[in-house]
């Protein structure tokens, strides 16, 4: 078959976030002005360089309060954050955070998790998490967006500063069998990785 995705693509529900897939999540933890906590996690996230370290949020629609989600007007605001990667353990956890809830919700509380103070910046880390990005804020970028009230941003971020867990580490490399890392895919459907292979690139031993 073939759309364009300005028309009606005739299927029971939109296929496009089901193609590129999976997606890592990047659960992100933030403050407010006044100190309040929020964590939400995001599947429009991923690395988008490394020297320095660069993350891409990808931050839709509006708070049903009225103006721009927690996560992007706390980060623009105060200009640090956390990316507590979500492993298969977290998954409850991570789906609980994901409901939108009024602003005076403490999502860790409400997920039944343990904040955790990070090394170099304010918002706290997913003690239960295996891996924090502790994150300063670079900019945002305006996205295009064919709805006037639902405001898509992608916001990006420098890494300066990250966390693993001893538990996730053999041989002094992350075991993708042990960090069992979480990923979204289409519709309410998820991922996570149990089983990884190599591949060499052509003249690299």
């Amino acid at each position: 078959m073939f759309y364009k995705p300005s028309e009606p693509h005739g299927l029971r529900h939109n296929p496009f976030k089901a193609l590129i897939a999976p997606r890592p999540i990047g659960w992100i933890s933030s403050l407010d002005e006044e100190g309040g906590v929020n964590l939400a996690p995001f599947s429009f996230f991923n690395a988008m360089a490394d020297n320095p370290p660069i993350v891409a949020l990808g931050i839709n629609g509006n708070h049903p309060e009225g103006g721009a989600k927690d996560t992007l007007r706390n980060i623009e605001r105060t200009g640090e954050f956390v990316c507590n990667m979500v492993t298969y353990n977290l998954r409850d956890g991570m789906n609980a955070t994901s409901a939108l809830v009024p602003r005076a919700v403490n999502e860790f509380e409400l997920a039944g998790l343990t904040p955790t103070p990070s090394e170099l910046v304010k918002p706290p880390r997913v003690l239960e998490s295996s891996a924090h990005l502790e994150c300063v804020y670079w900019k945002t970028l305006d996205l295009p967006s064919n709805d006037p009230n639902h405001k898509n941003s992608m916001l990006l971020g420098e890494v300066i500063g990250i966390h693993i867990s001893d538990d996730i580490l053999t041989d002094g490399m992350v075991d993708m069998t042990k960090y069992q890392p979480l990923a979204r895919l289409g519709y309410m459907d998820y991922c996570y990785v149990n089983n990884a292979f190599s591949l060499n690139r052509p003249g690299e031993d």
